[in-house]
């Protein structure tokens, strides 16, 4: 091989390499790196892959309905045929000929009437693309809420995390304390362990906090759909916690009843249902057909030449066709038994949909009430840990201290601030899951 070809492969090769490399730039680009929720939740209607397919259905759907429309009106159909055949004229085979002929016509169908079937097809079709719509649009609400979920605990671990670092900086200044009263002789080499283990353990739970905001980070990948290698980080809101009094459960009910598209699905369902019971009894029902025809047909005759053959050969035919059914061999009665059973279990799924709905609704009130009174306790109980263990610390920098009580009253300071981060995440996600069920976006 030159190297002349060589130098051209060579440089093939890395013009491909810098096209695809500026694709690749070029995608990335397009998604942000720092999110807040609202982007989130608009990426994810936009972008989210079980949405997608839910939307194609709905276009699906609609072509359905449109098949359905057309059915009500007349068809077309054209047909040709041309035929040769070679057969000898002699018994011996010494003398041969061929034989051609053509045939070629239109033909039309009218359905007319068949027993309300068509109507109610349409009407039915309709009504399967309004159903994909609520599909579409309740699948939305799962991934909103999913969503928040995962953001909100993303917040949850960068606030473990912090606090964790401040509890890691503390440990560290009380063990340099430490160390200092027992290199003067006033405090004991188990003092300097035990800070050592208190140090090391800030240390774990620091790490446990960070890992768990990796995990929590791919989650929301996972329901972003993000690419694997894109880092992303989410913006921290001034404030989770709300203070708007929540609706009373009445009302929540009530609108969630009347507007949530999960039980506007169930109730298509139900008018479904009927129409596929009047589409059974239209079986029992005539069908009257209008059909027409036109066609001509030509063969290799000497007398006449193939265009007087078209004339003398072109035909017309219409006619009405009506078709009675007397005996089905119970398929027209089975159908509407069938449909009727598919209504009744339309019904129970319509009333079964309404019952969950309303004790989903009356869960999310209760854990919004219990959440915040949670929260309301926990704030009360940080409040005075955090005093007793200011009061402990200032105690162990003067070096009058017990370790025992010091360690007791850390412990309790450290639980109590565990327990008001959990519990103020808590509440803002129950808070606002209550509150979507009034029709209340969702925000931070």
């Amino acid at each position: 091989m030159s190297q002349l070809t060589i130098k051209s492969l060579l440089f093939l090769f890395l013009g491909f390499s810098c096209i695809k490399g500026f694709g690749q730039d070029t995608t990335t680009k397009d998604i942000p790196v720092i999110w807040d929720l609202a982007t989130c939740l608009d990426y994810a209607k936009q972008n989210n892959i079980q949405l997608k397919t839910l939307r194609l259905t709905t276009e699906s759907a609609k072509q359905d309905e449109l098949q359905s429309k057309s059915a009500l009106l007349p068809n077309l159909s054209g047909s040709a045929s041309q035929s040769f055949n070679h057969y000898n004229l002699n018994t011996n085979g010494s003398t041969s000929a061929i034989n051609y002929a053509g045939a070629y016509g239109l033909a039309s169908s009218w359905t007319l009437y068949k027993g309300g079937y068509l109507k109610t097809d349409i009407k039915q079709k309709y009504l399967a693309v309004q159903s994909a719509n609520f599909t579409v649009l309740s699948t939305e609400n799962d991934i909103t809420l999913a969503i928040t979920q995962a953001y909100l605990s993303i917040l949850l671990d960068k606030e473990s995390i912090v606090y964790n670092q401040d509890l890691v900086k503390t440990s560290t200044a009380q063990l340099g304390q430490t160390q200092h009263l027992f290199d003067v002789g006033t405090a004991a080499k188990k003092d300097v362990a035990q800070f050592q283990a208190q140090l090391a353990g800030d240390h774990y739970n620091l790490i446990t906090a960070q890992n768990a905001e990796r995990q929590d980070k791919i989650t929301l990948k996972q329901l972003l759909q993000l690419p694997a290698t894109h880092d992303f980080d989410i913006v921290k809101p001034d404030t989770v916690i709300s203070d708007q009094p929540l609706p009373d459960l009445q009302t929540v009910q009530t609108y969630a009843l009347q507007n949530r598209p999960e039980i506007k699905n169930a109730e298509i369902g139900v008018r479904s249902a009927a129409l596929d019971v009047d589409k059974a009894k239209s079986g029992y029902l005539p069908t009257l057909t209008l059909g027409a025809g036109i066609g001509t047909s030509y063969a290799n005759d000497p007398t006449y030449n193939a265009f007087k053959q078209f004339d003398n050969n072109f035909y017309q035919q219409g006619g009405l066709t009506l078709s009675v059914p007397i005996f089905t061999n119970r398929i027209n009665k089975t159908n509407v038994a069938k449909a009727k059973i598919q209504a009744i279990q339309s019904d129970l799924a319509l009333e079964n949909t309404k019952t969950t709905l309303a004790l989903t609704t009356e869960k999310a009130y209760i854990t919004a009430q219990n959440s915040q009174s949670q929260l309301a306790s926990a704030i009360e109980q940080l409040k005075y840990n955090t005093e007793v263990y200011r009061i402990a610390t200032q105690e162990l920098k003067i070096g009058v201290f017990n370790i025992v009580s010091f360690y007791q009253q850390r412990n309790l300071y450290v639980q109590a601030m565990q327990s008001y981060i959990q519990a103020k995440y808590n509440a803002a996600l129950a808070a606002r899951i209550y509150a979507f069920y009034l029709g209340t976006p969702i925000k931070l």
